[in-house]
């Protein structure tokens, strides 16, 4: 990504969330299933069916239950090579121990299955012990994007720790996501962020509605400057 121009990523459900985000001007879609549960890994068939349906870089969800605990490592694994076997070349994961700090023998072994493909550690960072020091670790782990509000609650509360954390200008990229406003983009491209992951916001009825390419225009149009 240039220091220039931003990166706007879609939270999509489906094919036809993802045709709508191309044609708002997304950058990039994340394919998840349940956001009841913060994200899961969708089925097969819409797998096959989202990357059928758009161009746009498509960044599945490597995660089966609404835990950010790798309580079932051996059923990832395994499906981390179904997936590449569907064709999915990207991915977002990460893992918290118990103790509240980022997992970072888990969050490891499962990154070898995906063979050099490019992933995102989530926002299992937002609910670490402290944010701070997850987001230190899981850049060590060979990511190229995390996945930060900065705090648990959303961008609103974590939005100073966004602030801090974009003062870096190494690897891997910080992208502020969970719970954005279009009003704070602007000062968080200010603040040096430029990369941003939206979900509700694009969908004026909320997740009971389909994402709305007009609605993806107008938020490209702040991200991308």
């Amino acid at each position: 990504m240039s220091s220039g121009r931003g990166l706007l990523e879609v939270i999509v459900l489906d094919a036809r969330d993802a045709e709508q985000a191309q044609l708002g001007g997304a950058d990039r879609v994340e394919l998840v299933a349940e956001m009841a549960l913060d994200g899961l890994t969708p089925s097969d068939d819409v797998v096959r069916e989202v990357l059928a349906a758009t161009d746009l870089p498509v960044r599945v969800m490597l995660r089966q239950r609404g835990s950010f605990l790798a309580a079932d490592l051996p059923g990832l694994r395994a499906r981390a090579n179904e997936l590449l076997a569907l064709g999915a070349k990207e991915f977002v994961l990460g893992f918290l121990t118990t103790g509240g700090i980022v997992d970072e023998r888990a969050t490891r072994t499962l990154v070898r299955e995906l063979d050099g493909a490019g992933w995102t550690f989530h926002r299992a960072v937002d609910h670490a012990r402290d944010v701070r020091v997850a987001y230190a670790t899981a850049a060590r782990l060979g990511c190229d994007t995390i996945l930060t509000a900065g705090h648990p609650d959303g961008v609103t509360e974590g939005r100073p720790a966004l602030e801090q954390l974009a003062l870096h200008e190494e690897p891997p990229v910080l992208m502020a996501g969970g719970g954005l406003r279009a009003q704070q983009v602007a000062r968080l491209r200010e603040a040096g962020v430029r990369a941003f992951h939206v979900g509700s916001g694009v969908r004026p009825l909320g997740w009971v509605e389909a994402v709305d390419a007009p609605a993806v225009r107008r938020w490209a149009e702040l991200v991308h400057g």
